[in-house]
Parts: structure tokens; C-alpha cells; sequence
């Protein structure tokens, strides 16, 4: 057989694939498999919902894990982006571009930070910080070299490389991935005695949630940010909080440290920050921290790129001139007081801020996927987290009524009537 007949018949396969298979079955043939969707083909969104391939509406609870705080297809956003794309999208660091310096600067004054280190995702983000402490914790702390610890806590997420997932207490996140990256070291979550335990001399930072997102939501005792911020200052150790899912308005302050007023020493944000279109991450920390990089230290092909500068200027721009902030304040009291209301013991908990917020299930009575499934099926998007919660964490744009609707639907799902059968 000829190698053009190869090809054609390999051409003719892949049309047959389109033919004969859908959208789900081709991800499942031609993807890995390192994501368990939720049996729906989503093909158009707009604000805070989303249509699948057949029409049907659904509410977006989830926006994304929080990248879709604007919406989907916000129309200031997609305007800019569109302009931007053709005019320049990407030069690369090797060269200014006529965005990046306005980006930085306004994203510094908002969060009162001296220096930023664009890069794209918050894994990407995380790296870095974890980078910056460790060389800070050599050149300025005068750590012994290679001796730099890191703390982190039990329960934590802070994405998914391999140096991310080595300091994670989730097995699964683990298992087959080793070895793993020394020089962290892991505490409880909303102990600030066990932080104060666990710092040595060699100690470079403390690397933390404000909230723990990928853990169900769970929001540390009141004062606890405050406690560990007097503990790092205390012992000459970084405070760095990871705000990827909570800040930018998640869960009614510009970032969660706020609620405290805590200001850290490194502050790592994304998702929201490229309004829902791009991916577009920062590292944030005062000068002494930020100069610790020369060039040659560390960059990114795509990082701080013209188009994502744009697109993460009038994101910022848009949570303040559309008061998105005081909408996840207030929505957010709103959702989480009307959940208290539902009556069903197949709620154990609810909690969080804003339009953060986790439903903890009984699992006597019910797992998260099943709950999830019933949910969409009645035209609500959400997904479960350790199989126990529900997350819901909607766009900040949404509307009351839309939570209204999204209220009842949940009701629908979660309560039970007397005779233990639930109302679906």
C-alpha cells in the first residue's frame, strides 16, 4: 500500500470519527482521561448562562472555578480583545510592548503590591512564587543553601505540576507521580499555633488559602489570617496567600485577605483575571522580594503578553465600574441565607463568602455526583468536590432572579418529603 493510501485511508477514519461520533464520545476516544464531565455538550454562554448543543439553558454555578466572574462573552471584554488581537496578541518578553507597564501598574495599586510577575495560569503563578521565597530566603534571609522550607497546609490546593502536587495531602494528587520536590513542610489548616510550631530558621514562607476552594469551600476560624500574619512578621517569614479562586471579588472584597485587612508579603492571583476569555496569572510581592529575580531567573513565551495585558486591565476596570465586589457581597448573603432555609438532612453544612459558598452533604444520604447530575438535569451547572460537596461559585454578574431560579432549583433537588423520598 502506498503511503499516500495510508494517509487518505487515516484521512477517511478521522472524517468517519466526526460522522459517526458525538462531541462526548470523540473527547472520550481522543482526550486523556484526567476529567470525569458531567454528560452535557455546552456550546454558547452569555452572562450567567449557558446553552447546550440541543438549546437548552442552563445557570452557570460554577463560572468556570471562578475564571468567569464577568460572565460569559462579557461584550466589553470581547470587544477590547477583539481590537487587541489586531492590533499585536503576542512579542514575548524579549520586547516592551505598549501594554503590559498600565496593566501592572493599575493591578499594584489595587493590591497596594510594589512589583508584578505576569505569567498565565495559576499553577504557573504558584511556581513562581515558591521560586521568589526560596531565593529571598537565600540572598536576603542568608538560609543555608538548599535548606529553604516551605509551609504549607493540610487540605491545600494550589494547582496540579509536579512541585505543587508533592506538597499536597490528597493521595490521588500524589500517587505515581514521584519523587517529589523537598522542602515543604504541612500543617493543619486554621491553626496558628501549628504554624508557630513548625517555623525554623530555614523557614521562607508561609504559602496559603484564604479559603480552601478544592477542599470544599472551608472558611478558617475568624482572625486567623491576622494570627498568621503577626507570626511570619514575627519571625522574619513571608506570608504568601494564594487569592487565584478568592480574589477579584469571589468572595465580596477585592480579595478575601481583605475581610481581615491583612496585606501579605506575596499575593498570587489568576482565573478571573483574564475575564473569562484568557488565561492571565500574577505573581505580586514588595520589591525586596520581586528583586531577587535577574534576567535569565525565570519567564514565560506568553506570559504578560499584549493581548492578556488588555483583557486583564478592563477586567480589573469592569469589577469596580460594574460594582461586581458589592454584588458577591450582597447575592452572596443573599444565596448563602436562603440555603440555610432548605430543610434536608441531606445538608450537613453550609458555608463560605459571597458567591463562594460549598453545601456539605450527609454521604449517609446522598454522594455529590448524584446531587450534580440531578441538578443538571434540571438546568443547573455545578460540580462536586471530594464527593461530599457542591460547589457553588455562579459569575459575580448574575442576576437576583437568576438566583431565585437557581434557589428553587436546588430545593427542588435537595429536599426530602416525609416519607424520605426526594421531591425530583
Amino acid at each position: 500500500m502506498s503511503k499516500q493510501s495510508v494517509i487518505g485511508d487515516q484521512q477517511s477514519t478521522f472524517s468517519n470519527d466526526f460522522k459517526l461520533h458525538n462531541p462526548i464520545e470523540l473527547e472520550k476516544h481522543y482526550g486523556a482521561a484526567i476529567y470525569d464531565p458531567l454528560p452535557v455538550v455546552l456550546s454558547r454562554g452569555l452572562g450567567a448562562e449557558l446553552w447546550d448543543t440541543s438549546g437548552k439553558r442552563y445557570i452557570d454555578m460554577m463560572s468556570a472555578y471562578s475564571a468567569v466572574s464577568h460572565g460569559h462573552s462579557h461584550p466589553r471584554l470581547v470587544n477590547l480583545l477583539t481590537q487587541q488581537a489586531q492590533r499585536l496578541s503576542i512579542c514575548s518578553r524579549a520586547f516592551y510592548s505598549d501594554r503590559l507597564g498600565f496593566f501592572l501598574k493599575k493591578v499594584c495599586d489595587l493590591t497596594q503590591m510594589e512589583c508584578a510577575l505576569p505569567m498565565n495560569t495559576g499553577a504557573e503563578a504558584v511556581e513562581t512564587a515558591i521560586k521568589a521565597a526560596r531565593k529571598w530566603a537565600y540572598t536576603v534571609k542568608k538560609v543555608a543553601c538548599n535548606q529553604a522550607e516551605i509551609i504549607v497546609c493540610r487540605g491545600n490546593f494550589h494547582g496540579r505540576t509536579t512541585t505543587v502536587v508533592g506538597m499536597s495531602s490528597k493521595l490521588q494528587y500524589q500517587f505515581g507521580f514521584g519523587p517529589f520536590a523537598p522542602g515543604f513542610k504541612m500543617i493543619e489548616y486554621g491553626d496558628p499555633a501549628a504554624l508557630s510550631a513548625a517555623i525554623t530558621s530555614n523557614t521562607a514562607a508561609f504559602l496559603v488559602e484564604p479559603i480552601q476552594g478544592e477542599r470544599g469551600i472551608v472558611v478558617p476560624p475568624n482572625g486567623y489570617l491576622r494570627a498568621v500574619e503577626k507570626i511570619c512578621q514575627k519571625n522574619n517569614v513571608l506570608l504568601i496567600l494564594d487569592e487565584i479562586q478568592t480574589g477579584l471579588g469571589r468572595t465580596g472584597r477585592f480579595l478575601a485577605c481583605d475581610h481581615e485587612g491583612v496585606k501579605p508579603d506575596g499575593l498570587i492571583l489568576g482565573k478571573a483575571l483574564g475575564g473569562g476569555l484568557l488565561a492571565v496569572s500574577l505573581f505580586l510581592s514588595r520589591r525586596e522580594v520581586m528583586g531577587v529575580f535577574t534576567p535569565g531567573d525565570h519567564g514565560s513565551t506568553f506570559g504578560g503578553n499584549p493581548l492578556a495585558a488588555t483583557v486583564g486591565l478592563e477586567a480589573l476596570e469592569i469589577l469596580f465600574d460594574e460594582k461586581l465586589i458589592e454584588r458577591s457581597e450582597e447575592l452572596g448573603e443573599y444565596l448563602h441565607q436562603n440555603l440555610l432555609k432548605i430543610s434536608s438532612p441531606l445538608i450537613k453544612e453550609v458555608r463560605g463568602k459571597g458567591l463562594f459558598i460549598g453545601i456539605e452533604l450527609d454521604s449517609h444520604y446522598a454522594k455529590g455526583r448524584e446531587i450534580v447530575l440531578q441538578l443538571l438535569e434540571h438546568g443547573l451547572l455545578s460540580y462536586e468536590t471530594h464527593d461530599t460537596v457542591i460547589r457553588l461559585a455562579p459569575p459575580l454578574v448574575i442576576s437576583k432572579q437568576q438566583l431565585d431560579e437557581a434557589l428553587i432549583l436546588l430545593k427542588k433537588v435537595l429536599q426530602v418529603n416525609t416519607s424520605g423520598n426526594r421531591n425530583y
